[in-house]
Formats: C-alpha cells, structure tokens, sequence
C-alpha cells in the first residue's frame, strides 16, 4: 500500500526495533501497554531516538485510568514534553478531557504549544468524548496539532468505519486521521478501502513484534 503510513505502537525498544525492519513508517512508543500506554522512561525514548531511522512519537499520559488531569500532572506531561524536546523526538501524544468527558480545549491547546515545535497527535481520549465529529471540530482550530489517532468512537476500527470516513473527509489536509483499532497487515487493505485515511495505526499492524 504505497504512500500509506503505518504506526507501529510499541513498549520496547526491541519491538521498535522489529517494526523498523517489518517495514513500519513510524513508531509510537509507550510504556505498560497493558493500560493503554503510558510516558516512556527517558533512558528508553532516548535509545530508540539513537537506534531507528524512522520518526518516533512519544506517548505523554502520566497514569492509567481517565483522561482527566490534575494541575500536577498536567504540570508532570509539560516537564515529558520538554523532555521529548530536548531528546528530539519527532512528535508527542496526549489527550485531556473534562469531567463530562468533553476535550479540555483550554489544557490542550497549552500543552500543544508547549509541545511546539514537535508535531501533536491528539490520541483515543477522542474516542470517549460524546461526539468524535463534533471533538474533530474543535481540534481543527489549533494549528499545533498535526495528527488524532482515532477508532471513531468505537471498540475498533471497522465499528467505527462510517464515522473514521467522515473525519477523514473533514479534516482534509488539515490533520491527518491516524485509524486505529484492532488493526492487522491481513485487515489492512479491507479497512483502507472502507476510510481511505492515509495512516494506520497499531500494535499489531506488522504482525507480531
């Protein structure tokens, strides 16, 4: 599938290692993806800087649970992402919401340009705002963000198929729409042809790592 990206999210530096030569197009490195990932350490952000060719995007999520923050840990992923600035890291990934799980527009748009000039992926804290459509919306108003990694609002990618097609088609060239959602090099094709996003996501979207 040529000109499509394809995100390989990984916990370690082996597997990043592995996604490279699978032929992944970019990694997402995390911590513990057992919750859904959390912030690398920097020993390990900074090895798989030194070791990959590819870009490496930094996942910035303090503790597992709910994507609602305090003022100390919103001030703990400011200090993850100027960490990843001086590391050179390619981009970050967030997501805060408010209480009634609506983005919190006002702390994303600080940790944004906080994060600046990195590229900033809005991440599947989307996917539990009321409205996914609506949430894309409001992101397309803040010039820092690059990227939303979306299942569109559902469990997986195929559920949420109609409504990852009308992201992409809203957000144009504006932010890329990065699918993800129990996504494999056998279902890859078949979903391609249901969205046409033009980035993939997964853990295993090169099989096994």
């Amino acid at each position: 599938m040529e000109g499509i990206i394809k995100e390989a999210c990984v916990e370690n530096l082996d597997q990043a290692i592995n996604s490279q030569a699978l032929g992944a197009n970019r990694i997402e490195l995390c911590s513990n993806l057992a919750v859904e990932g959390l912030t690398p350490s920097k020993s390990l952000i900074e090895a798989a800087k030194e070791t990959l060719n590819i870009p490496v995007r930094v996942m910035i999520r303090p503790r597992a649970g709910d994507f609602c923050y305090s003022e100390d840990e919103l001030t703990q992923m400011r200090e993850s992402i100027n960490l990843c600035k001086k590391i050179g890291v390619e981009g970050v990934v967030f997501g805060i919401l408010n209480k009634d799980n609506t983005l919190n527009i006002e702390a994303i748009k600080s940790l944004a340009k906080e994060a600046y000039p990195l590229k900033v992926v809005i991440h599947k804290a989307i996917d539990s705002t009321p409205d996914t459509v609506e949430s894309l919306k409001q992101l397309l108003n803040i010039k820092e963000i690059s990227t939303i990694l979306t299942s569109g609002g559902k469990s997986n990618a195929f559920e949420g198929a109609d409504i990852l097609k009308k992201m992409v088609q809203l957000a144009g060239d504006e932010i890329e729409i990065l699918a993800q959602g129990h996504i494999t090099p056998n279902n890859l094709t078949e979903l391609h042809d249901l969205i046409g996003a033009n980035a993939y996501h997964g853990k295993y979207i090169m099989g096994k790592i």
